[in-house]
């Protein structure tokens, strides 16, 4: 079969084309071209739906020690609860402060002086980070902690 394709298209060449030949090649010309289009969009190159991020894990605060502090001071916090990811960060007053993993149940922050400047109570909330999707989406959103109060003196 090949050989015929390649005698045809020597004689094409060399003689060029006969009127009911034009009419055939235009007519292979389209089907090979459709037939080009339905292997590209079976093969990967159609547009693709992307997957939303899921709810990630919600931390739970069950303790902070110490408990309070006096203005002014800095201080280590630490943070007792549950399901803290590597990489969670805890929240002193709405601001994420340098924070250590210890494990998936601790965690302790370093909080600044300059953080804890007036007296009274102040949030404190854990945020466990999102996971990255893949190509076409998904991974996990960052979750936030209910708020525990931590006072200042």
């Amino acid at each position: 079969m090949l050989l015929t394709y390649g005698f045809l298209f020597v004689r094409i060449l060399f003689y060029g084309l006969l009127p009911h030949q034009e009419l055939v090649m235009k007519t292979l010309q389209i089907v090979f071209l459709a037939g080009l289009l339905a292997i590209g969009l079976a093969c990967g190159y159609s547009n693709h739906t992307t997957t939303p991020a899921q709810p990630g894990t919600i931390p739970t605060i069950a303790q902070l020690v110490p408990t309070n502090a006096n203005a002014g001071t800095a201080f280590t916090l630490t943070v007792n609860g549950s399901n803290f990811a590597s990489g969670a960060a805890v929240n002193f007053n709405g601001a994420a402060q340098t924070t250590m993993h210890v494990s998936a149940n601790q965690l302790t922050a370093a909080i600044p002086g300059t953080a804890d400047t007036k007296s009274g109570t102040v949030p404190v909330t854990v945020t466990n980070p999102g996971t990255p999707g893949g190509q076409y989406g998904g991974g996990t959103l960052p979750e936030t902690s209910a708020a525990m109060n931590f006072t200042i003196n």
